[in-house]
């Protein structure tokens, strides 16, 4: 492979969620996530977003991490393998400030996506198409 294509290809398998050496985040990380930008076709670069996980008693929740997404629109590495266990988790996009940081008006100030991990021997993806104006989620792999 030519070496002007080599990093191009590098580039490519970075964005689909391919490990890569020494990505030992990814490769270790029971929970990841992947916001892109609809609007503009681009990962979502510099997204803030917070874990929480819902704690007995009461049925508070409880912030396990504050992060941001990274140049791919990726955030590997939420939690580590002995930080996980089966119970209800809520991931936080502060989605106002980044279409205000981009200059756009939003309909949605924030998105909150709660779901369950039921076995935690098992990993979870849980990506995020986000527009202005509307916002996808699902069970990735």
């Amino acid at each position: 492979m030519s070496s002007r294509k080599a990093p191009r290809l590098m580039m490519l398998q970075r964005h689909l969620g391919w490990p890569q050496a020494g990505d030992t985040a990814m490769e270790s990380s029971p929970l990841t996530t992947h916001v892109l930008d609809t609007a503009s076709g681009l990962p979502a670069q510099g997204l803030c977003l917070r874990l929480s996980r819902l704690e007995a008693p009461g049925q508070q929740w409880m912030e396990l991490r504050t992060s941001h997404t990274n140049l791919d629109g990726r955030c590997p590495g939420l939690l580590t393998p002995g930080q996980i266990k089966p119970g209800t988790y809520k991931l936080s996009f502060d989605t106002e400030r980044y279409w205000k940081e981009r200059g756009q008006e939003s309909f949605y100030p924030y998105v909150e996506v709660v779901f369950t991990i039921a076995k935690e021997t098992q990993k979870f993806h849980v990506p995020l198409l986000l527009s202005p104006w509307s916002y996808t989620t699902y069970r990735g792999s």
